[in-house]
């Protein structure tokens, strides 16, 4: 076996690597039909932004793939942070678009370079070092070529070659490469079905007083129809891999997709018994997690402003959910409402506060936090003062909760906030782009506590605007007290 243990490639940056920033991807490629074997597959990876076309109307799927190049596919279907950095390798410079990938796998012990030093990204992969970085990446088992690909056959991810064999030493090219990827991460493109030994992780579902639905695909439709099951609190599911916000789950004889936001690895506290029945009943808080589907908002380091904003929401509500306050969302999934569907949301659901979660970007030159709030009685929204102090309370526990620069409260001139009929906010809680702010965004500690903060500057809007000292004892969900009067 080859010393260097494997993995990745970049070396046709242009034709894999996506770039953050890259908004829709192209699926259209003339040189992949409808008919051809792996259209699938490549159309899933790449609406996924993990693989991407050589141009943009050609996928080039007979290319073979080098370690660079299946570095950067591979970091991204596990959802590691590419930000470019400096590695231990003299070929692999600071620069180079697949170094950070590169960097995260030789530090999870998926990949190596060779004994003198280098990585040779633009080396071709072969298909038993592929079967050993995906065996390696997905903790399927395999230490050696023969044994990892004898286990990617097996769960279905991998077939042989007409000859019988499994073609260890044939180079892999692009569609091959893009097949076993989207085979690893979604169960549903495999030959074969009904494994379950690939359902190793323990998790608990942590959803307060909710249930949690599993579905039969990942992603979330109007209908009811691919829901197959739902999920209550503190129950235990074994999960098999992680795509986008989705897991791949198994709940006694259920098999199917959650969103990964309410898996926690520690069971979670029983929820909290609920309070009278009047206090906060009469409440609906609307949150409105920012972007979404094919509008991934801001990026930086490998992040993307839309994940963040549902996994903030996510927090907050979290919390609204072990009260009788009552929490609608925009959107729970990687979807894309309009401006104008989310403002009619506090309309269409009985809304008494609009809260829209973003995070900023330029250019890694500017940093901190601002909350924005409609100044003019001209247009739908009249609630000129009570959005102002929403914006005060949401600005002041923002600044607790990650202290960065405080760029203040404005008012501005933005769809969501214009078309509102109800006190509304949008608060950018920091600068996705920013070194500074990215230690607190990138963090799932630091935005569960964004998420608190949250949720509490909206208790302190109806205690001290509002009055209403009948919400007090909802602080002691997030250890917390009423804030000072600020307005």
């Amino acid at each position: 076996m080859k010393k260097w243990i494997i993995l990745l490639c970049i070396a046709l940056i242009s034709s894999v690597i996506v770039p953050m920033s890259h908004v829709s991807a192209n699926t259209n490629f003339k040189d992949v039909g409808a008919s051809h074997r792996a259209a699938a597959e490549i159309s899933y990876l790449v609406n996924k932004n993990i693989i991407n076309g050589v141009t943009p109307t050609e996928f080039v799927p007979d290319r073979e793939v080098t370690r660079g190049e299946a570095a950067a596919m591979l970091g991204r279907s596990l959802g590691l942070n590419g930000q470019k950095r400096a590695t231990s390798f003299k070929d692999v410079a600071a620069g180079n678009m697949a170094s950070g990938y590169i960097v995260e796998l030789v530090n999870k012990k998926v990949i190596s370079g060779y004994g003198d030093g280098t990585f040779r990204p633009n080396a071709k992969l072969d298909r038993g070092e592929m079967a050993i970085l995906i065996n390696r990446a997905y903790t399927l088992g395999g230490t050696n070529s023969s044994d990892s690909a004898k286990i990617l056959m097996d769960k279905g991810i991998a077939q042989g070659m007409a000859d019988g064999s499994f073609g260890g030493n044939v180079t892999i090219i692009r569609s091959d490469f893009a097949v076993f990827l989207a085979r690893t991460i979604n169960a549903d493109f495999r030959v074969k079905t009904g494994d379950t030994s690939i359902f190793k992780t323990t998790q608990y579902v942590s959803v307060g007083s909710s249930t949690l639905n599993i579905r039969s695909k990942p992603q979330v439709v109007n209908s009811p129809s691919n829901v197959i099951g739902k999920l209550s609190h503190g129950q235990m599911v074994s999960v098999a891999s992680y795509t986008g916000n989705w897991a791949y789950i198994k709940a006694g004889n259920l098999i199917g997709y959650v969103d990964k936001s309410y898996l926690k690895s520690a069971k979670p506290a029983a929820v909290l018994p609920a309070p009278p029945p009047a206090a906060g009943k009469d409440l609906t808080i609307i949150i409105d997690p920012g972007h979404g589907g094919t509008d991934p908002g801001a990026s930086g380091f490998g992040f993307l402003e839309k994940n963040v904003a549902l996994n903030v929401s996510n927090h907050m509500k979290s919390y609204f959910d072990k009260t009788p306050i009552q929490v609608v969302m925009t959107r729970t999934g990687d979807t894309y409402p309009s401006l104008t569907q989310r403002a009619e949301f506090a309309k269409k659901y009985g809304g008494d506060m609009f809260v829209s979660i973003h995070t900023n970007a330029f250019n890694n030159s500017v940093n901190g936090q601002e909350s924005f709030y409609y100044g003019s009685t001209s247009a739908t929204n009249p609630y000129v003062t009570q959005s102002k102090v929403l914006s005060i309370y949401m600005q002041a526990r923002m600044q607790e909760a990650w202290p960065l620069v405080n760029r203040g409260v404005k008012q501005g001139n933005l769809a969501v906030l214009r078309q509102n009929t109800v006190p509304a906010t949008l608060i950018e809680m920091g600068f996705i782009d920013s070194d500074v702010d990215i230690k607190y965004i990138r963090s799932d500690a630091h935005r569960k506590n964004m998420g608190r903060a949250l949720y509490l500057a909206s208790l302190d809007f109806y205690y001290h605007y509002h009055g209403r000292t009948d919400l007090g004892q909802y602080y002691s969900i997030a250890g917390s007290s009423p804030s000072k009067r600020l307005h």
